[in-house]
Parts: C-alpha cells; sequence; structure tokens
C-alpha cells in the first residue's frame, strides 16, 4: 500500500537520526545557508525596503510629494497606493538597522506561519520529527529565489501572502470576518484583487463582499488622511507604467513580459491571459464543492500570469502550490512526482533567468529567460483540487489547510 511505504519512511527518518544528530544537522545547513545568503550576486541590500522607508519620510517629514520620491538617485520610487505608505509610516521614524530588523522580523513570522498552515499536517502524517522538518523546509524556503529575494529586497509579497492566507483559514472555517484580509492585501497592493474575483466564482459572496469592503474602507481611509496624494496615485501615478520599470526586463515573469521580450503585439498578451483565466476559471468550477485550498494556490499564481508587471520576488506566491503538490506526491508514495518537484524547486532557486539580463534574442533565450513563466503556467494545471473533506484515519491526519484544526 502506498501509503504505508510513505509512513514507513517517515518513521525511519525519525528513529534513524538522533536529536544530536538532527541539531547538527540543522546547525551546518543554516550556516550553508546563510553563507550563501550573504554572498550569492544576486543579494538586493534591502533596495526595495530602502524605497519604501525614504519615501514615506520625504512625505511625512520632509513635506514632499510621495510620489515625486526617487530612491538615492535613481529611477525607482514609491508605486503602492497611498494606504501602503500610511501602513509603512512607521518606517519614517526608525534608523536604518531597525528597518531592516523589522523587515526581517515580519517575513520570517510570515515563512514560519505559512509552513505551519500547509506543511505541518503533512509533516504529522508521515510521522516526521517536527521541529527537524520544518527547520529544513524553512531554510529550503529560504534559498527559494523569490523568498530570498524578498528578504534581501526588505519586500513586503510574504505579508500579503500571509493575509490572504489568514483569510483561507477564516473561509475554510466559515468566519464572518473572512475577506478582512484579501481587502487589507489589495488596499496595499492591487494584485490580490484577483482573490476577491475567486470568491465571487465560487459564490462565496459574503466574503467577497467582506473584502471589497474592507478594500474600499481602507482607500477611503487614506483619502480622507491624504486627498491630494491620493489624487495623485489614483489619476496620475497609477497608470505611468515606466514608474514601474522596463516591461521587456527579464526579472518581469509574467505573460506582459514574455510578450515584450518576444516583441509581440500587445494583443498577444491579451489572448494568452484570456486563455489563463479561462484555465483558472474551468479548474475553479469544475472542482464541484469547492477546494479553497488548491483555489487560493491556483488564484496566486494566475495573479503573477496576468499582472502586466511581476518581479521575481513575486514568485512567492507559487510557495502554496509547491506544499499542496508536495504533499500530493507523498500521498501517492511517487518518487518520480517528488523528483519532478526537487528539480522544479532547484531551476526556481537558482536564477536561470538572469542568464538573459542582457537580452533575449534567439530560441533559446526564448525559453530560458522565460523559464519561470513557463513553471507557473505548470503549476498552475498540476495543483491537484478536490473535496476539501476530514479523513478518519488512526493518528494526526489533517492533511490540508481547510481541515487544520
Amino acid at each position: 500500500m502506498k501509503r504505508g511505504v510513505s509512513i514507513e519512511s517517515g518513521v525511519t527518518m525519525k528513529r534513524g537520526l538522533s536529536p544530536y544528530g538532527q541539531i547538527l544537522i540543522v546547525v551546518v545547513a543554516a550556516i550553508a545557508v546563510g553563507v550563501f545568503l550573504v554572498t550569492v550576486p544576486t543579494f538586493r541590500g534591502f533596495f526595495d525596503l530602502g524605497v519604501y522607508r525614504g519615501a514615506v519620510h520625504y512625505w511625512l517629514i520632509d513635506g514632499g510629494d510621495l510620489y515625486d520620491y526617487l530612491y538615492n538617485g535613481t529611477e525607482y520610487g514609491f508605486t503602492y497606493p497611498p494606504f501602503a505608505a500610511l501602513v509603512f509610516s512607521p518606517l519614517a521614524l526608525t534608523s536604518w538597522p531597525v528597518a531592516i530588523g523589522l523587515s526581517i522580523v515580519v517575513n520570517v513570522a510570515a515563512v514560519v506561519l505559512l509552513l505551519r498552515w500547509f506543511l505541518m499536517p503533512t509533516i504529522r502524517r508521515q510521522g516526521w520529527p517536527v521541529w527537524f522538518t520544518c527547520a529544513l523546509f524553512f531554510l529550503a524556503v529560504l534559498v527559494f529565489e523569490p523568498a530570498r529575494d524578498s528578504f534581501s529586497f526588505g519586500q513586503v509579497n510574504l505579508a500579503l501572502l500571509l493575509l490572504v492566507c489568514v483569510d483561507l483559514k477564516a473561509l475554510t472555517l466559515n468566519k464572518r470576518w473572512a475577506g478582512v484580509g484579501i481587502g487589507l492585501a489589495t488596499a496595499i497592493k492591487l494584485t490580490p484583487a484577483v482573490f476577491i474575483g475567486y470568491l465571487i466564482v465560487t459564490r462565496q459572496y459574503r466574503a467577497a463582499a467582506v473584502a471589497t469592503g474592507t478594500a474600499a474602507g481602507a482607500t477611503l481611509l487614506a483619502v480622507l488622511v491624504a486627498p491630494s496624494t491620493s489624487a495623485q496615485f489614483w489619476l496620475g501615478a497609477l497608470w505611468d507604467t515606466d514608474r514601474v520599470g522596463r516591461l521587456e526586463y527579464v526579472s518581469n515573469q509574467s505573460l506582459r513580459g514574455v510578450v515584450a521580450r518576444l516583441d509581440l503585439p500587445s494583443a498577444w498578451w491579451l489572448a494568452a491571459v484570456a486563455l489563463v483565466v479561462a484555465a483558472w476559471f474551468f479548474r475553479v468550477r469544475s472542482a464541484g464543492r469547492p477546494d479553497h485550498v488548491a483555489g487560493f494556490a491556483v488564484t496566486g499564481i494566475v495573479a503573477c500570469l496576468i499582472s502586466p508587471v511581476t518581479w521575481v520576488h513575486h514568485l512567492v506566491w507559487l510557495l502554496p502550490a509547491l506544499f499542496l503538490l508536495v504533499d500530493a506526491a507523498l500521498r501517492s508514495g511517487s518518487r518520480g512526482r517528488l523528483g519532478v518537484l526537487f528539480a522544479t524547486y532547484v531551476i526556481l532557486s537558482s536564477s536561470v533567468v538572469w542568464l538573459w539580463w542582457a537580452g533575449s534574442e534567439g530560441f533559446l533565450a526564448a525559453i530560458g529567460s522565460n523559464t519561470y513563466v513557463w513553471i507557473s503556467i505548470g503549476l498552475m494545471l498540476a495543483v491537484p483540487f478536490r473535496p476539501p473533506v476530514a479523513v478518519k484515519t488512526p493518528g494526526p491526519e489533517p492533511v490540508r489547510l481547510s481541515d487544520a484544526p
């Protein structure tokens, strides 16, 4: 029985390593990962955190216009809605080391909670030692390029992913406030609005209304606090695509980035978006009873694909899909599927797309420079959907976020 084989392998791992052996492995792995993270050529120097902190300081302390700020003489400034600036406003009063520390703490907490919600049931079902396995998975997430970029940029995407997953927990537990997390994430950065679309498609109308109302309320708060800044964003900065960077830049791993690098007409992007949205709609609606865990995972991928700009660090939204596919592979006992997932993880951690940072002409470049887009499409189609029902078996058996207590 495949499931028995999987559990037996977990017990073997548990019995084969003493507590001291587990500690030694984690310490050695942590040192190796730490050395890698501080020496990898793509360390970002907390650039985006500098933009957030510099912009709100320029706005609140220096009295300048938020969307006129440019960081350290570069062409990059604040691109999020005014509500995000209100959320980041405490950074205006912090020193640079304190800001870095806060960013790291927030991102670490987000990763820990995501592992708890998505992987803890799998770890318990396999009979693996909890702290040891969680520590190794945590280190693996740090090596994952989108996550390590989020840390080294000082980005907010892991926190936004956590907000959305808080709503996932609330939705699966039938909490009346389900939708608040999505609404706040949407008010901070517009991309999570795709999850409101998911709620509507799956007929979670109350949660969709709560999310929409929360986003609107947060936006209105920003309008009341900073009316001229809000007008500057909604009537001007939002529509200035040059503010976010070049669409053809290799870090833009969205469908729009592919079309730009291949120098195709914009109609190709619209057609690709239509196909992806149709595939997403079919997968979400064909599952019968909504599987919100898989639905949220697929929706996160779709948000990355259809957004005009999806920098590599935005691809942390792929993590739930990877977690679910690992669980499915372990449940099936398929070493082949685990091997494919490990190869996928290695590629997504390899910075391979940067081989074409200077240009993407030619067939090989067309494939390689868009590697993460092709993987995202594959993950969107591979995430397993099933009704979120509890299965009674001896011992702890929750295997999905929706089944967790």
